[in-house]
């Protein structure tokens, strides 16, 4: 992670926002690069793993970041319920606010959370997205309905590590411990920094 280049990629951000105030899309990167960047104190543990959402520490995260990030998301919140139609970014944002607001994952509102990458999916389609929506929906309909949202995505996804760490976790919670290490191991093939190598290392061990 650059700290340095995310502060700098905020400042500049901030001065958009000041040349263009009405631009829902500027507030919402704004908005959405603030709560990403609250969560930063708790991405890495101690070992250098990264650690996903669901198993941060949230007690470290930067509650000033979170509070600005969603004042400006329920300031587009009164601007899309007077008929002004949310962007990318202001939807993006606001699934993270869903998350940022939740004192633990058990109390995500997971709901809400599928109707917002609903949302996202008609603006843009991409794989990613609607990767991102599957796993959301595993939250809401259980592993196995996620994983069937996954699974539709393997031609499009193959050479993404994600979709395959995505797989490996639902197939863990499904009980199929060696589809499970499969797919771990193919996304230790193919992870991009050794925080995530690190991290889908510990949950290969732990499977096996």
């Amino acid at each position: 992670m650059r700290p340095d280049l995310t502060a700098e990629a905020i400042r500049l951000t901030r001065l958009i926002r000041e040349l263009m105030p009405e631009d829902g899309e500027v507030a919402g990167l704004l908005a959405l690069m603030l709560l990403t960047e609250s969560r930063r104190p708790a991405r890495l543990s101690v070992h250098g793993e990264l650690v996903p959402l669901g198993e941060q520490d949230r007690s470290v995260w930067e509650r000033t970041l979170i509070t600005e990030g969603h004042r400006l998301v329920r300031e587009r919140l009164v601007a899309v319920a007077s008929g002004v139609a949310p962007g990318r970014y202001q939807i993006m944002a606001a699934i993270n606010a869903v998350h940022t607001s939740a004192a633990d994952v058990g109390e995500t509102d997971w709901a809400q959370v599928v109707a917002l990458y609903d949302q996202l999916a008609r603006l843009d389609s991409s794989p990613i997205v609607a990767l991102n929506r599957a796993v959301a929906v595993a939250e809401v309909d259980g592993p196995e309905a996620g994983l069937a949202a996954v699974d539709v995505l393997g031609e499009a996804l193959a050479e993404y590590h994600a979709y395959h760490a995505a797989r490996a976790d639902l197939l863990r919670r499904l009980g199929r411990g060696q589809e499970c290490r499969a797919a771990c191991e193919r996304a230790i093939q193919l992870a991009g920094n050794s925080a995530e190598v690190a991290s889908l290392t510990r949950r290969l061990n732990e499977v096996s």
